[in-house]
């Protein structure tokens, strides 16, 4: 099986946040789709281990910003390639708040969507949050990010390197070492092995 199939899938580049107690936080998502039209639903999926969706999971509330074409690949570093456990997301980044006091990006965003959880899926390293969109607006008129233009014009071309080992095909983080554990996750974007290649 040849699982670069699914990356012809479409996807656009999102950031998921939300907000408990007093603690907000924000993380790059990939997998967001309407679902309905009446009422109004969405599916997100976040990754188990990122802070936001513990968050999001507590306070039942989630919003959207809709990256667009214009967003630097810092950016996608910030909100990323490291935990809210350590680092506060929103700073130095301009940002305002939803009606149910959710941040949201107004930079590099085309629009953004304010969400109610009605539901949650366990699939396994992820959560599929089910959401009723309670409020939404276009807050440019950029293009919509898309994740083969992150690919092609955004994320760095990896270097040439003389190490052997394994690199994911998603964020370009390199694994040194002949094999690959049959469990290990990118320390980066949480993606597992079937999206590394090995390095030869």
């Amino acid at each position: 099986m040849n699982s670069k199939a699914l990356f012809q899938i479409s996807y656009g580049l999102y950031v998921a946040s939300s907000k408990f107690d007093k603690k907000m936080n924000g993380c790059i998502v990939n997998t967001v789709m309407q679902v309905t039209s009446n009422p109004l639903q969405i599916a997100v999926a976040i990754n188990k281990e990122n802070l936001t969706c513990e968050i999001t999971q507590k306070s039942k509330m989630l919003s959207l910003s809709v990256l667009s074409e214009t967003a630097p690949f810092s950016l996608f570093q910030h909100f990323g390639f490291q935990s809210g456990k350590t680092t506060d997301k929103f700073v130095d980044y301009p940002f305002a708040m939803t009606a149910q006091d959710l941040p949201y990006l107004t930079n590099n965003t085309t629009a953004f969507i304010d969400c109610k959880v009605n539901d949650t899926i366990d699939l396994g390293t992820h959560m599929l949050f089910i959401c009723s969109v309670n409020d939404c607006d276009v807050l440019s008129g950029e293009k919509a990010m898309t994740y083969s233009f992150y690919h092609e014009f955004v994320k760095p071309k990896p270097e040439t390197s003389t190490a052997k080992g394994w690199r994911c095909a998603v964020c370009g983080y390199v694994y040194e070492g002949e094999e690959l554990p049959p469990d290990f996750i990118c320390p980066w974007c949480k993606h597992g092995i079937e999206d590394f290649e090995k390095i030869v």
